[in-house]
């Protein structure tokens, strides 16, 4: 109790002496703040008139300049960036200029579009249909590369052999179809077209399928030396077990399944897994599917009732070599054509690729880059079309520059394959042999050359634009004009017989 009574003072004390103390200080420190502020107004006293004077001249300087070093929005060191309402101007006198030369057609030829006439492009004798016949004969070719690559996965034919087999399939899948295109005359110019593109397609498809399946035995037999020496096959094989049922192993693709998902599939690079995606979307798909019928109308109709009247009559033109009538012909076709290829290239890149791969739940959807920013010519061939810039990078690119072979050189046998293609669609359905599409691919070198070096951002942008509006209509106009002549000569001389 002593203790209790002896502290309980001193606690007091100690709570008095500490709160007394942050009253002092707080004394002191509220005295310094006044102090601090008299001063300040004292200056501010002392200062006010200087001030005040500067405020006035400030005010005064303002009132007589109204000038400041800065540059015009247009100008390109300004930075300024957004030009929405120029490019909203520029799609409205778009629009209103395409209006007043669809309207001016209507009143010039009337009412042109007729879907019968689009059917009889496609066949003329509907008992035969040669075109149709050609792609179902395809499977042929398809079942020939599979039981090759299964001879080949459990070693009952050589490398060697496998690649003879291959060699012979794939150039046979190029030449049947020319051939028959060029022996029947019931194949039409747009069946002709119709097949050839699916057996180019399969080609590109068997050949990637084949590579891969190279790739997997040679992986196969370089991990089964590894195992050989360090004794652990066992440990492999349970491994493969467990992983088996999510994921397909090397020889387990080569099945129908298999290799008919991978034909429909909207790729033409091969793997043993592709991405997948985890439901089918219904929206999605009835949206794409409505986008495919009412474009693919949309661009017959356009074809038939703007480009077909522009065409015919620039035949004229081109016979007198009128220099003058043959470039406004060629100005005035530029306008519809473009306008149908872009409409080609949302109707096939997004909306039919789209509906197939949400069909068959393929996850890889990058079929096309933003081409329409291209400030080079690479940059707009390597962007517009994705599943074959994949395929000539992995399958013709790649190895080529693994020989030994120089990156110039490289680019150059891509664009030599591509125009080689390019020629093959359209001198076979044709049956005429103009290069002409060959020249305009071939031509992209010396135009990239030319663009990379002299051109950027902008302008560079602006060449390529042109390259597509001009260069398209120059190469149409060249094989209608062509396919015109050797048909009309072919019938006057029948006539005159």
């Amino acid at each position: 109790m002593g203790d209790r009574s002896e502290r309980g003072p001193v606690k007091r004390g100690r709570r008095t002496t500490i709160s007394g103390e942050a009253a002092g200080t707080r004394a002191e420190r509220g005295g310094a703040a006044e102090t601090r502020n008299r001063q300040a107004q004292e200056e501010k006293r002392r200062e006010s008139p200087a001030r005040k004077h500067k405020h006035d001249n400030h005010a005064s300087t303002d009132r007589l300049r109204c000038h400041t070093l800065q540059e015009s929005l247009l100008s390109s060191d300004s930075g300024y960036s957004n030009y929405r309402g120029i490019l909203n101007w520029c799609v409205v006198m778009l629009v209103l200029t395409n209006a007043r030369l669809f309207l001016e057609n209507l009143i010039k030829y009337g009412i042109l579009v007729d879907p019968i006439q689009v059917i009889s492009l496609f066949l003329k004798d509907p008992y035969s249909w040669p075109a149709l016949c050609l792609i179902i004969v395809s499977i042929v070719f398809i079942m020939a590369a599979l039981y090759t690559e299964r001879r080949l996965s459990v070693g009952t034919i050589s490398e060697s052999t496998g690649t003879f087999l291959h060699c012979i399939n794939l150039t046979v899948i190029l030449c049947f179809p020319a051939a028959t295109v060029l022996t029947l005359t019931s194949v039409t110019p747009v069946g002709g077209v119709l097949a050839l593109s699916v057996y180019t397609i399969l080609f590109l498809k068997l050949y990637s399928y084949r590579d891969v399946n190279k790739w997997c035995r040679e992986t196969r037999q370089a991990k089964a030396r590894t195992l050989s020496r360090s004794h652990s096959c066992p440990s492999v094989h349970r491994a493969n077990g467990n992983t088996g049922h999510t994921r397909v192993s090397y020889p387990g693709n080569l099945t129908h399944r298999d290799m008919f998902y991978f034909l429909f599939a909207p790729t033409l690079c091969y793997e043993l897994n592709f991405p997948r995606s985890p439901r089918i979307r219904k929206r999605f798909l009835l949206r794409r599917l409505f986008e495919m019928l009412f474009l693919i109308q949309l661009m017959v109709g356009l074809i038939q009732q703007w480009m077909v009247p522009t065409i015919q009559n620039s035949m004229k033109p081109f016979q007198n070599m009128d220099f003058s009538r043959m470039v406004e012909r060629l100005l005035k076709l530029a306008v519809p054509n473009h306008l149908i290829w872009l409409i080609f290239f949302y109707w096939f890149f997004h909306s039919c690729m789209n509906f197939v791969a949400e069909l068959l739940q393929f996850g890889d959807r990058e079929f096309y880059r933003d081409w329409w920013n291209s400030e080079t010519v690479p940059y707009f061939w390597s962007n517009w079309n994705i599943p074959v810039h994949k395929w000539c990078l992995r399958h013709f690119y790649k190895p080529m520059m693994m020989r030994g072979v120089n990156k110039l050189a490289a680019q150059i046998a891509v664009f030599f394959l591509s125009a080689f293609f390019h020629e093959y669609l359209v001198s076979v359905p044709l049956k005429m042999f103009r290069l002409w599409a060959f020249l305009g691919m071939m031509s992209q070198i010396p135009l990239a050359y030319f663009v990379g070096r002299f051109l950027r951002g902008n302008y560079g942008n602006a060449a390529v634009w042109m390259s597509l509006i001009i260069g398209q209509p120059v190469a149409i106009l060249m094989y209608v004009h062509d396919y015109y002549v050797l048909n009309s000569a072919g019938a006057s001389q029948s006539d005159t017989v």
